[in-house]
């Protein structure tokens, strides 16, 4: 994976805007938080986007390659906090401590670790509305309640406690493509 300066911020094929399973939008936003944040992203070649603007059952955590517009969609989980009644649809974000929910805005990729989850790779809130991530403990991790299993029997994935949840198939994906130093943006279209 490349480093500082691998893609340009901004230099996101326009064709693949049109064709992209991440509203264009949303990436805008994600582009300018990458920008933005860009003096502590080490790694500009690989973004992940997740929109929370759809439901559970969808594939709504994106990686996109931003070098030549590819994208790789897969299922997160949103917390508990953020859905109470559990209709598989996020309904807030927070940031507060002890909320359940999941947080809004752009995130750091840092250290991956072994923890009760498996394999985990940490986070860093970037903005006021995640600045509470690392205390929240905030990781993204797999959990048997994200699966094509679960949305065929219940139609929407379980919930986590805030944390970006991912299926056991994607998570070595995920952690290869990610790892430290990259970029989570997380809203609604």
């Amino acid at each position: 994976m490349g480093g500082v300066g691998t893609a340009a911020v901004g230099s996101f094929p326009r064709a693949a805007w049109a064709t992209s399973a991440v509203p264009p939008a949303l990436l805008a936003r994600a582009q300018a938080a990458l920008q933005q944040h860009a003096h502590l992203i080490e790694h500009r070649d690989v973004i992940a986007v997740a929109d929370f603007s759809l439901a559970s059952s969808a594939r709504r955590f994106h990686l996109v390659n931003l070098g030549d517009g590819s994208v790789g969609s897969h299922w997160v989980a949103h917390g508990r906090g953020s859905d109470p009644a559990h209709t598989g649809w996020l309904e807030r974000f927070s940031n507060e401590p002890h909320s359940y929910a999941t947080s809004a805005g752009a995130f750091r990729t840092a250290g991956m670790y072994l923890g009760a989850h498996g394999r985990s790779i940490r986070l860093e809130g970037l903005d006021a509305t995640n600045s509470n991530a690392e205390p929240r403990g905030l990781v993204v991790h797999s959990a048997w309640y994200v699966s094509r299993e679960m949305v065929g029997e219940r139609g929407m994935l379980g919930r986590s406690e805030g944390c970006f949840a991912v299926s056991q198939e994607s998570l070595e994906e995920l952690l290869s493509r990610l790892g430290p130093g990259r970029l989570i943006y997380a809203d609604r279209a």
